[in-house]
């Protein structure tokens, strides 16, 4: 039997994506009128948001307190960094929560191919397939596979997994190469791109050996090595944070994104 994976021992296995040291403003706490409209208006409350996205990974009963009263919470996305977007509904499919996805969808989320994946629905998944080659390849949100997204779905999407699994593309992973010790000394540490606090990165290597960028009030993103000290953030495979080396450690860090560069010197 294939095991689904509970919210813990995704963070353990997914790309970084640190969800404990998130807070959130809390409109929706108490159903009634808001006398105050938020800055935002009449766009939703990106705090309310990045708050569903959140707790579509593990919590149905904040999902459905949010989501109840403002069923189109239930379609929002959430940039996580560098265009890692994710939706409530693909929160709930990569780490296997059905109960989730399902109240999701009874709401008026657009499930996709991951859900699918995740839920077993081995006749869409090939559906998909044969109408768009490839597509098998892509990878989800922070860059987790639709064959993971089939593993995490349990015993219910073994079929789908085992599918996956024959056609031997399903499951492509971002080359991390390894970071010799002194060049992993170099890069650590802080990068300053702005006068305010919180345009502030700080690069570190977590306890399991991979390489973090957490820019200040944010939240940590895992980093893939690429090669030539240049790392690519999970789910934004397009983008490159490379760093400028001075003699023995870093003086800058330097991201890449299409048409936006932005350098960062060390604190």
């Amino acid at each position: 039997m294939l095991e689904s994976i509970t919210r813990r021992g995704f963070l353990g296995l997914a790309p970084v994506v640190s969800f404990s040291r998130l807070s959130f403003a809390d409109p929706l706490a108490t159903p009634g009128a808001i006398d105050t409209a938020p800055a935002s208006f009449p766009a939703h409350d990106p705090a309310v948001v990045k708050e569903i996205v959140t707790v579509a990974h593990f919590n149905l009963a904040r999902v459905k307190e949010l989501v109840t009263p403002r069923p189109a919470l239930a379609r929002v996305s959430w940039d996580w960094g560098f265009g890692d977007w994710e939706t409530a509904i693909d929160a709930a499919s990569h780490v296997g929560n059905r109960a989730i996805a399902e109240f999701l969808i009874a709401s008026g989320a657009r499930p996709t191919i991951y859900t699918a994946a995740m839920m077993g629905q081995l006749t869409i998944v090939k559906q998909w397939i044969d109408a768009v080659p490839g597509v098998q390849r892509h990878p989800g949100p922070h860059g987790i596979t639709l064959l993971a997204h089939a593993k995490n779905g349990g015993a219910a999407a073994a079929e789908v997994f085992e599918y996956l699994k024959s056609l031997g593309d399903a499951d492509p992973r971002y080359t991390d190469l390894p970071v010799a010790d002194g060049d992993a000394a170099a890069i650590a540490g802080e990068y300053a791109f702005g006068d305010a606090a919180t345009e502030r990165f700080v690069v570190a290597r977590n306890p399991r050996g991979a390489f973090t960028i957490q820019r200040t009030g944010a939240i940590e993103r895992g980093l893939s090595h690429q090669g030539a000290l240049a790392f690519i953030p999970a789910g934004a495979e397009a983008v490159r944070i490379r760093f400028e080396l001075d003699g023995a450690r870093a003086a800058a860090l330097v991201v890449e994104d299409g048409p936006l560069t932005v350098r960062a010197a060390r604190r």
